[in-house]
């Protein structure tokens, strides 16, 4: 007669659970592999993330310079629209800030929703500024400079408004927050830019 094995099963059990489970040691080796990896995926992900921005401060800047010229330009094409043959210049010289009128609604005076049009550059606060009559107000922001040229049918300078037949604009943007891994050239400072620069020729100037 065979005596019963019941208890030495018991004890077989537990030494099976104790061999099935974890020591100190190799939780804590685990939980630092966890945080070696968690670490590494928060690097790669804060990379990305910065990229991210970057790539989105670029093209915001880049839209804004190109939608800023696309106004202005339009607005200089515009200028000398005369269909009454009144007594104005479409676009008077002046060194300090560029003035476009038209006769949008041909009724022989200057005067209404954006016939005399005044861009300026703000260099205090960055931005150009668009005065239709009721004060100069912000057009675009983050603005580095803006610079335009009064051209002769030639392409030559022109100093006086009968000469004037062509404009060339000038916009550079910076971006609205610095990249600390970029080092600008000339500025030294982290700030990318962008710049746009446009030929326009007046239409109704040539006339």
């Amino acid at each position: 007669m065979r005596l019963p094995l019941t208890p030495f099963k018991e004890r077989s059990d537990i030494f099976k659970n104790r061999e099935s489970g974890f020591t100190l040691l190799e939780l804590v080796i685990a939980m630092a592999l966890g945080l070696v990896i968690l670490g590494a995926m928060y690097s790669v992900f804060t990379v990305h993330q910065k990229t991210f921005r970057l790539q989105e401060h670029i093209a915001e800047m880049q839209q804004n310079a190109r939608a800023a010229m696309d106004m202005i330009s339009r607005e200089i094409k515009l200028a000398g629209y005369n269909p009454s043959n009144a007594a104005f210049a479409g676009i008077s010289y002046n060194a300090s800030y560029l003035q476009l009128k038209a006769d949008l609604n041909r009724d022989g005076i200057i005067y209404g929703a954006h016939e005399n049009v005044i861009y300026g550059f703000d260099a205090a606060n960055g931005r150009i500024t668009r005065d239709t009559g009721y004060g100069a107000e912000p057009m675009v922001d983050n603005v580095h400079s803006f610079t335009f040229e009064y051209l002769d049918k030639n392409g030559y300078p022109a100093t006086m408004t009968g000469e004037i037949r062509q404009m060339r604009i000038s916009i550079v943007l910076k971006a609205a927050q610095p990249d600390p891994s970029y080092s600008h050239p000339v500025f030294a400072d982290h700030y990318r830019r962008y710049t746009l620069t446009s030929l326009v020729i007046p239409r109704n100037l040539n006339l």
